[in-house]
């Protein structure tokens, strides 16, 4: 009985394997054509994918070309091949300005790039790309229902860069704090005042101006005598600012207590 049951199975599967094995290895595109479109519908992207790879070339031109190329797009898109899917979905967008379906095509070609974006900390290069692309798509589409969408992506990539830029700015401090030398300190006060210059609106700036305090307080106490008192008064400055954009209490109890020590040693010179 195990015997005919596997006998049973393997001949299932060698029947229901066939007609797409034969269609492989058909010399008929109208064939690979049927049944990547079967395939395609019933969700089995990938074996979609290996006919269009076959007759994509073909069908360029030809009246069924833009459905092919819409439904080779998606069956990438769909498995996630996005570097491949936002290629096809470009391709789209300029061989068929006027489908019905371009504005979408424009959307999510934008979209795959987004998805290419890689975390904060890599190099940003796909991130600019993905900006680019998704703007293109608001500047092409002011109307679209997709606007709302398109511009929350634009913003969460827009605050990866600032989030990549504030980091590198912070890590000044960071170094200053494992050093302790004056121009560490200073150099973390110049990366955050240009962070603060570049990105103005960033959700950022509430934390990068508690850092510029944090070092402009630890440059005054570690300068020199003759010093201390003038960059005590502009770490006084800097919590002013901070105190000024906080919105939270993240960083508020550190700062209070770094602006109690200030004052505890700014009452040495009014003596």
């Amino acid at each position: 009985m195990n015997k005919l049951y596997f006998i049973f199975i393997f001949a299932l599967i060698v029947t229901s394997c066939g007609p797409y094995q034969d269609a492989l290895k058909s010399e008929d595109v109208g064939v690979k054509y049927t049944m990547a479109e079967s395939k395609y519908n019933e969700g089995k992207y990938e074996k979609a994918i290996r006919l269009f790879d076959q007759i994509a070339p073909t069908y360029r031109g030809k009246p069924q070309a833009e459905k092919l190329f819409y439904m080779y797009a998606q069956s990438y898109f769909l498995t996630k091949q996005y570097y491949l899917a936002g290629y096809q979905f470009e391709s789209f967008v300029s061989s068929y300005p006027k489908s019905e379906k371009v504005e979408e095509c424009a959307y999510l070609g934008a979209f795959c790039y987004s998805k290419l974006s890689p975390v904060y900390s890599l190099d940003q290069v796909d991130t600019y790309k993905a900006i680019d692309k998704m703007q293109g798509f608001i500047d092409n589409y002011p109307e679209s229902v997709l606007l709302s969408e398109a511009n929350v992506i634009v913003k969460q990539l827009r605050e990866k860069i600032e989030k990549k830029a504030f980091e590198n700015a912070k890590q000044y401090n960071t170094i200053a704090a494992g050093a302790v030398t004056v121009y560490d300190y200073k150099s973390a006060i110049v990366a955050l005042d240009n962070f603060i210059s570049d990105y103005p609106g960033t959700p950022f700036k509430e934390a990068a101006l508690y850092y510029k305090f944090d070092s402009a307080y630890y440059l005054a106490i570690n300068s020199v005598s003759e010093k201390v008192e003038e960059r005590l008064k502009s770490a006084k400055e800097a919590y002013d600012k901070y105190i000024k954009h906080s919105n939270s209490s993240e960083y508020k109890e550190q700062a209070d207590d770094l602006m109690n020590k200030l004052n505890q040693n700014l009452q040495q010179f009014s003596k």
